[in-house]
């Protein structure tokens, strides 16, 4: 699953640097969890959770059923 994770992050990762952004996988478990890191303007801009889990996690959860949730590391 980790690969798929990856290739759609990366549909993804255009959208965030277009607002000076950026999103790096982290690692995914067992229970579908799936932990990123944001980066540049994501890291501290005030919409990061809208942004991690209206953007991120809904695109994840719509092409990876499996993809239960999406969690912010620092």
């Amino acid at each position: 699953m980790k690969e798929k994770v990856k290739e759609v992050l990366e549909q993804v990762r255009p959208f965030l640097q277009r607002d000076g952004g950026d999103v790096e996988f982290v690692d995914v478990d067992e229970n579908g969890v799936v932990k990123v890191k944001l980066r540049g303007a994501c890291g501290s801009c005030p919409g990061a959770l809208y942004t991690l889990k209206n953007g991120i996690e809904r695109t994840l959860k719509q092409q990876i059923p499996e993809v239960k949730e999406v969690v912010r590391v620092d």
